[in-house]
């Protein structure tokens, strides 16, 4: 049996795909170097799934020790998540950025054609539409400046993807542009745990209610929006493994029509951030501090997500809502804390 490689397989998304990819029958192998995940993400996969995952502790930027992965093991698909993912950090060291993010890709597609591995599922972002013109966005929405240097690697990741397979006419990619995961596994024993600072809003909430934080900075007030704070489109964590599983069945069925495929992943709405806390707020019963103050360097306005394609091409449609995804993350953080 042919196994799937997913890279970053430790971090939050990749751990919650290999989930999903296990209990939809398939054998996977991870590559993490733990950046910013842990090495316990393998402990409670084992513990939720009963099996223990294959894993390399590498760096993709370290060709000569992925090409030994690639040497040891049969691969159908790879599922590439490893990459940094701070706008703001993104903003402060653009090099580290563009070296790691660019660099671990080069080497994946150099090494998928040496070893003819044909599949490709992307993570990719809805940062590539930078301030859309129009909402919802959908994949044919033209792609506008970055607004960070993070959102300009994935906009240059996908062009490499696309010139490669220009070039090599037996591969297939699929690039999902998801927007904002959030939330936790139902069990309770896995959710978003970062390994260095959170930067993303719903475990800033919650570790601010959890008390870990002083207070929750809501970046900008002044917004042309309904409540004048950023609109993003939140989309359950288990959602969006599901999707990651959707689109390897999909090119190992051979049911892509073109060489890249670009599918939206996202709620289908828009929460402002303030619409995101009172959402903890409610099914918490927690009153959250937090403090209005400056807009932030490379945020964009407002941007969510048209799921039609994803619907039509791999069957997909999110199950779960804002309060699903504020109740699951309350209690991971609840879970994560006691121990």
């Amino acid at each position: 049996m042919k196994k799937i490689l997913v890279t970053g397989g430790a971090g939050y998304i990749g751990s919650h795909t290999i989930i999903d990819l296990i209990e939809s029958g398939h054998q996977v192998v991870s590559v993490d170097n733990f950046i910013n995940s842990n090495a316990q993400s393998y402990d409670r996969i084992t513990e939720i799934t009963g099996q223990t995952i294959q894993q390399y502790a590498i760096d993709l930027c370290d060709r000569q020790k992925l090409e030994q992965v690639f040497r040891e093991n049969d691969f159908s698909s790879v599922i590439h998540f490893a990459a940094l993912k701070s706008v703001g950090d993104s903003v402060s060291d653009p090099l580290h950025y563009y070296h790691n993010n660019l660099l671990g890709l080069i080497n994946l597609l150099y090494l998928q054609k040496q070893y003819q591995v044909h599949h490709l599922i992307f993570s990719s972002s809805c940062s590539v539409y930078g301030n859309a013109e129009s909402l919802p966005v959908t994949e044919r929405t033209p792609l506008k400046e970055a607004e960070s240097p993070y959102a300009q690697t994935k906009q240059v990741c996908e062009q490499i993807i696309f010139d490669f397979l220009k070039v090599n006419p037996t591969f297939k990619s699929v690039i999902l542009r998801y927007f904002n995961p959030a939330g936790a596994h139902s069990s309770n024993l896995m959710g978003e745990s970062p390994h260095n600072i959170a930067n993303n809003l719903v475990p800033i909430i919650t570790e601010t209610a959890m008390g870990k934080r002083d207070a929750l900075s809501v970046f900008g007030s002044d917004y042309p929006t309904r409540d004048g704070t950023c609109v993003r489109d939140y989309i359950h964590i288990m959602d969006l493994a599901a999707a990651h599983t959707g689109s390897v069945q999909f090119l190992l069925d051979n049911k892509a029509r073109d060489a890249g495929t670009i599918i939206n992943l996202g709620s289908g709405t828009g929460s402002t951030v303030l619409e995101v806390i009172h959402a903890f707020e409610k099914v918490s019963g927690n009153k959250l501090n937090y403090s209005l103050t400056n807009r932030r360097p490379g945020d964009v306005v407002a941007v969510y997500a048209d799921y039609t394609k994803a619907n039509k091409l791999i069957g997909w449609t999110p199950q779960r809502n804002l309060d699903d995804i504020m109740l699951s993350a309350w209690r991971w953080e609840q879970k994560r804390s006691a121990t």
